[in-house]
C-alpha cells in the first residue's frame, strides 16, 4: 500500500528562522529549463532526514549527486523556462513553501497524460511495452520532451495550494509541475525548499 503524496502544514517549528537564511543567500542567473533560479549554497536542516523518513514510513538517504537537495528556489512572476510538467530523479521529492502568507498563491499540480493515460512515468518493462516504449529515456523524450510545455496534452488532476510552512512530498515519478512565479523580488516571490531523497 504504497503513499504516493503527503500534505504536512506547520512543518518548521521557527520557519521565519529558514526564510530570513534564505533572504541572504545569492541567487545566480537561471540555468536550467525551468523557471526560477536555485541559491548558490545549500543549507542541511538537523534532523531532516529521519524525521522524513518517518513521516512517509520509508527508510530515506540523501540523493546522490546532491544536485539541488537542501537549495532554495525562487521564481518570480518574470520568470520564463523550456519546461513545465516533468518528473525529478530519485525516490522522494520535497517542496517547503517558504512565500509570505501575503504572497502564496499557486503550489504544486499534479496531471494526467491525455495521449497515454497516465499519471506517471512507467515504473518497470512491463508498463513501458504496454504504452509501446522500449526504454525509460524513450518513453520521457516522448512524453516529456514533446509535450511538457503543450497545456493540450495534460489534464489537471490534482494542486496542492502554498502556504507558507507547508511540506509537500511526492513520489517523483508523478506529473507535476511548480505552480507560476509571482512577485519582483526575493522577497516577495515564490520562495521554496527544496528536498530529493533516494531509498535507504
Amino acid at each position: 500500500m504504497p503513499t504516493s503524496l503527503l500534505v504536512v502544514d506547520d512543518f518548521l517549528d521557527q520557519p521565519q528562522v529558514l526564510r530570513e537564511a534564505a533572504l541572504q543567500l545569492e541567487y545566480p542567473e537561471q540555468q536550467g529549463a525551468f523557471p526560477g533560479r536555485n541559491s548558490e549554497e545549500r543549507i542541511e536542516l538537523d534532523g531532516l532526514l529521519p524525521h522524513v523518513s518517518r513521516l512517509v514510513g520509508e527508510r530515506l538517504k540523501p540523493i546522490e549527486p546532491s544536485g539541488s537537495h537542501a537549495k532554495f528556489r525562487i521564481t518570480l512572476a518574470s520568470d520564463v523556462g523550456r519546461g513545465k510538467v516533468h518528473v525529478d530523479p530519485g525516490y522522494w521529492s520535497g517542496v517547503l513553501y517558504l512565500s509570505r502568507p501575503e504572497d502564496c498563491r499557486g503550489g504544486t499540480d499534479f496531471f494526467r497524460h491525455r495521449r497515454t493515460n497516465t499519471d506517471r512515468r512507467p515504473m518497470n518493462p512491463q508498463e513501458l511495452a504496454a504504452l509501446g516504449y522500449a526504454s525509460i529515456d524513450q518513453a520521457h523524450a516522448d512524453i516529456v520532451e514533446r509535450d511538457g510545455l503543450d497545456e493540450r496534452c495534460w489534464e489537471t488532476t490534482m494542486s496542492v495550494p502554498m502556504r507558507f510552512n507547508r511540506l509537500v512530498l511526492l513520489r517523483p515519478w508523478l506529473w507535476h509541475t511548480a505552480g507560476a512565479g509571482f512577485g519582483d523580488r526575493l522577497e516577495n516571490g515564490r520562495l521554496v525548499y527544496l528536498m530529493f531523497f533516494a531509498a535507504g
